[in-house]
């Protein structure tokens, strides 16, 4: 009974083959299991370090564009600073400049005499209208003594026509202009408490101040409180 049972050798090889084909099976799908998944896992562990580096490289690239951006701007704001100063300074020197020749050129006005003697009457007119008081005296240089004389007559004269009241002017012999001012008048009243400067020093830094503007338009088509633009 237990012969019949029992297994021949080739039965036996064959089952071992059989056991043996099938743990190589297992294992070959195991291995290939596990090969999948490491793969799988590879590729997933690729992919987050390609997407941490592409990060790392996309924001050292925003950092350095920035940077260039920022040092780009700072540049185009030096240069147009300094050109803007180097403007602004030869604009300067040619409105000293100007002002200089206009100096110069001051003491020029009292040599037409005819032409001096309006201008002082104006002047002294302008002083008495703002003063509007009935006795005024007038400070000139001694050497304009003479033609301040002929130019307060006149001015008298058409004051009283203009504002129908007399002034009586005289002028100020205790105190006169330096001999080197340009020339001009100062119209002075109240008992000397008062004084209106008209000498020609007086208007022309006057005209530096309140006739800038129109200047600088004429000179160079802006306006005083334009901006300068980069």
């Amino acid at each position: 009974m237990s012969q019949a049972h029992a297994l021949s050798d080739d039965q036996v090889a064959g089952e071992l083959k059989k056991m043996t084909a099938f743990i190589r099976q297992e294992a070959l799908e195991k291995a290939n299991e596990i090969r999948l998944k490491a793969d799988e896992e590879f590729a997933i562990e690729k992919s987050k370090l390609v997407r941490q580096e592409t990060a790392a490289i996309d924001s050292s690239y925003e950092k350095k564009f920035k940077q260039a951006s920022m040092s780009q701007q700072i540049t185009r704001s030096t240069v147009a600073n300094k050109s803007r100063l180097r403007i602004l300074s030869a604009r300067q020197e040619l409105l000293d400049k100007l002002f200089e020749e206009a100096s110069t050129k001051l003491k020029d006005v009292a040599k037409d005499k005819g032409k001096y003697q309006g201008v002082l009457k104006n002047l002294i007119l302008e002083g008495a209208y703002a003063l509007n008081e009935s006795k005024l005296q007038v400070k000139a240089r001694k050497i304009d003594y003479d033609i301040v004389k002929k130019a307060i007559d006149e001015a008298q004269s058409e004051y009283k026509s203009k504002v129908s009241k007399e002034v009586s002017i005289s002028i100020d012999e205790s105190d006169p202009l330096p001999q080197d001012s340009a020339g001009g008048v100062i119209v002075v009243g109240t008992g000397g408490k008062i004084d209106i400067n008209n000498t020609f020093e007086e208007r022309l830094r006057l005209l530096e101040t309140d006739a800038l503007p129109s200047i600088r338009v004429t000179l160079f088509g802006e306006n005083q409180n334009r901006k300068f633009h980069d």
